[in-house]
């Protein structure tokens, strides 16, 4: 290896340049253009490039991490044993952002934290480097009026109504990964208000993986393809995740989250949504509280099961961006009820013992109940991908007057990242020009010229104070709708690289929500652990997971240990006494069923669809969407078949109707259609039973009459939990529907 010195290096380059200089006297006065005297004719004999000028210099001949060019094939590779900046300055610190005391706001002159984020940001052009998998919506939102006390923005004010647009997305994938893989989905809502645009930028859990945005970039290169084969996709069951999670404790109560039901949503509409943070809110007589904002959809928390999940990733990769669509074209608008906890503003910003400058807890309800104050609905789908759902741009610093931003080292740190990934996703300073990011409010900036500028401003004074234009525009008073920061007092404070002691405790909230799950909620958590840390490939990951988990429940860690085959560790610090907090589970509760989908099966004669229409009409009137799924495609008696046997599969179905008990097809052909394999019965088509098994698997609803009953019987499913039977198809689905209320029959599995 070239063990010489860069500065070596350059000195023989300069060095062997003079020697070759044509013209060697040293010139009288400077400013000689170049090395090589010119001659008095035009050169006709070919030459190299001239050397340069004794005087001047080049950059070393170095590779970009400091190895002098010429080195082995790692001189490109990463150097050193210490951490440091991309200029080689060592580091002490890079979990913590340079702030003004423990508490206080992130400092602007942290370059280690700008570079860091900075270079996050620009990784990836154009696609965003998370949450690049996304659908989006528009709608409106309408206040209740209920947080007139609590805060001055008009958009909340009684039946005040304010277009939106809402972008849904998975944090991990690509722009081309599937929909319905285990990951935190992001809820991001654009709120066109009269006072300028405010985005709440959240995701459908309400805490997060770090509690310091410098570590953002950690996280997420954690969680993401490895580096070097650029697998797994879309998914966090790989080593480079869990060795993240179980070093770095305070992602714990995220990961918990990700492996619940939580991770595989069955649809945006059954989605709920966080804002994540602590906000501020003033109201007009200058008070101040502080709160956390949640998303409740009409439709209820929902989740798919695993199987489901891995069979839509390869059925239906786009099974929720085309739900999302789907209901919105049949007029089943997606709906929420926005609603905020709120906590007194007190200078040590806690509630209950709980740090709420702190992302990676939560407030249970059952302390501080979520007081609605508005409705969002999804009602048009975009009419342009690209123009719209890609080119969205959010930030978190876009607030209206009365809503305000805390100390969250996290948020901070979002404040910034934000604007300085859309300058290079979107090209420059005004992407906010962009139609779908356009304020619906007058907008006087002063700015000016940029890439992609559409504005034509007028005037010839784009400064303040000015004469020339009049004094055009002039600033605005709290009392003409100025936006003004809430005076808080930020305490005087060493600058340090810390965190408040309170953000040490990273398993109380795990142990809490584990402790809040029915038990098929604790079997699917278990599960998922299983199956990831069985991807992973080193040993040693598995066992520094698992002494996690016996921080957080001893049966949890059991339970996981035995599925991996390995010992169970004990814990090493004592186990938090908490209380269960009901609200955190998705079981136990009844929803609408508005925009579920009902399979209704029949055969090749048109006596199979008798009484199937009525049956349909009946299911479009409550709400619901009807998919009728026959054996062939076409017309069979009045009915159009929009699924046949070979093309359907039970994912696509919130429950299952049987109308006959359809023979094998002509088509059911294990050489052509596998799923065709699925049973030997002589009498029914193997594909219709496969369908009822997976539905009963999946504690869907079923129901049948007439000739679909032996369907039942021969898929072993009869007069079973969620399985009915009756003398009509619309009497089936009158019996059904209570059953769809809970989403699940997991009572079929005695949970």
């Amino acid at each position: 290896m070239n063990s010489r010195k860069p500065t070596e290096v350059v000195k023989d380059v300069v060095e062997a340049a003079a020697a070759k200089v044509t013209d060697a006297a040293t010139p009288d006065v400077p400013g000689k253009p170049g090395s090589v005297t010119p001659s008095l004719r035009e050169p006709t004999t070919p030459a190299g490039p001239p050397p340069p000028s004794p005087e001047q210099g080049t950059p070393a001949p170095v590779t970009p991490t400091g190895v002098p060019a010429g080195g082995p094939a790692t001189a490109n590779a990463q150097q050193g044993d210490y951490l440091t900046t991309s200029y080689g300055a060592r580091l002490p610190d890079t979990d913590h952002s340079l702030k003004a005391g423990p508490r206080g706001p992130i400092l602007l002159q942290d370059q280690h934290f700008r570079e860091k984020i900075t270079h996050f940001d620009h990784e990836r052009i154009p696609e965003r480097v998370v949450h690049a998998r996304g659908a989006g919506a528009h709608g409106y939102f309408v206040g209740y009026g209920t947080a007139d006390r609590l805060c001055q923005a008009k958009f909340l004010g009684k039946d005040v109504r304010t277009d939106v647009f809402v972008r849904f997305s998975t944090v991990l994938g690509s722009r081309g990964s599937a929909d319905t893989v285990r990951d935190t989905r992001g809820f991001a809502t654009k709120f066109y208000t009269d006072e300028g645009t405010f985005d709440l930028v959240g995701n459908n859990m309400p805490v997060f993986f770090i509690q310091d945005a410098i570590k953002f970039p950690d996280v997420i290169h954690a969680a993401k393809p490895h580096p070097d084969r650029e697998i797994p996709q879309a998914q966090s069951a790989h080593d480079t995740f869990w060795d993240f999670v179980s070093l770095h404790t305070e992602a714990q109560h995220h990961t918990m989250w990700n492996m619940s039901d939580r991770g595989i949503p069955r649809s945006f509409r059954m989605m709920e949504g966080f804002g994540v943070h602590t906000f501020r809110m003033i109201n007009r007589a200058g008070e101040t509280v502080l709160v956390k904002f949640h998303w409740k959809p009409k439709l209820g928390v929902h989740s798919l099961t695993w199987e489901e999940a891995q069979l839509l990733g390869g059925i239906d990769p786009d099974f929720h961006r085309r739900d999302l669509y789907d209901a919105i074209e049949s007029g089943a608008y997606p709906e929420w009820e926005l609603g905020v906890q709120v906590f007194p503003d007190t200078p040590e910003e806690t509630f209950a013992g709980i740090d709420l400058l702190d992302p990676t807890k939560i407030v249970p309800e059952e302390l501080a109940a979520v007081q609605p104050v508005g409705r969002l609905v999804l009602d048009r789908t975009p009419t342009n991908f690209f123009a719209e759902v890609e080119q969205v741009a959010f930030h978190l610093g876009q607030l209206p007057p009365g809503i305000d931003v805390t100390n969250d080292p996290l948020l901070q740190g979002r404040l910034f990242s934000y604007v300085d990934t859309q300058l290079t996703r979107l090209a420059g300073p005004n992407f906010n020009q962009i139609p779908i990011n356009r304020p619906h409010a007058p907008v006087n900036d002063m700015l000016r010229d940029g890439f992609h500028q559409s504005a034509v401003h007028g005037g010839v004074a784009p400064y303040r104070p000015n004469s020339l234009d009049g004094g055009n525009p002039f600033t605005a008073t709290a009392e003409e709708g100025a936006f003004v920061e809430a005076p808080v007092v930020v305490a005087e404070a060493p600058k340090v690289r810390a965190n408040p002691a309170s953000f040490d405790d990273h398993y109380s909230q795990v142990r809490l929500f584990w402790l809040s799950m029915s038990p098929v909620e604790r079997e699917h958590i278990v599960n998922a652990y299983t199956f990831e840390l069985s991807r992973c490939y080193h040993q040693e990951i598995r066992e520094r997971q698992l002494l996690s988990l016996a921080n957080i429940d001893p049966v949890l860690c059991e339970l996981v240990a035995t599925g991996l085959g390995l010992p169970a560790p004990e814990a090493t610090v004592p186990l938090a006494e908490v209380t269960p907090s009901p609200a955190l589970s998705q079981v136990g509760r009844e929803w609408p069923a508005d925009g579920r989908v009902i399979g209704i099966v029949i055969g090749p004669e048109p006596a199979d669809a008798e009484g199937v229409e009525g049956l349909r009409g009946a299911v479009l009137a409550a709400g619901m969407v009807p998919l009728v799924i026959g054996p062939r495609g076409g017309v069979i008696g009045d009915l159009t078949v929009q699924r046949t046997f070979a093309g359907a599969r039970s994912v696509e179905f919130d429950a299952l109707l049987l109308a006959a008990a359809p023979a094998p097809g002509p088509d059911a052909l294990p050489s052509r259609d596998a799923k065709a394999g699925a049973s030997d019965s002589p009498t029914v088509d193997p594909r219709v039973l496969l369908m009822v098994e997976e539905c009963w698997r999946h504690a869907k609803a079923l129901g049948a009459w007439g000739r679909g009953v032996e369907v039942l019987r021969q898929a072993g499913v009869a007069e079973t939990a969620g399985v009915v039977t009756a003398e009509s198809g619309t009497a089936a689905l009158e019996s059904l529907q209570p059953l769809l209320a809970t989403h699940r029959v997991w009572e079929r599995f005695g949970s």
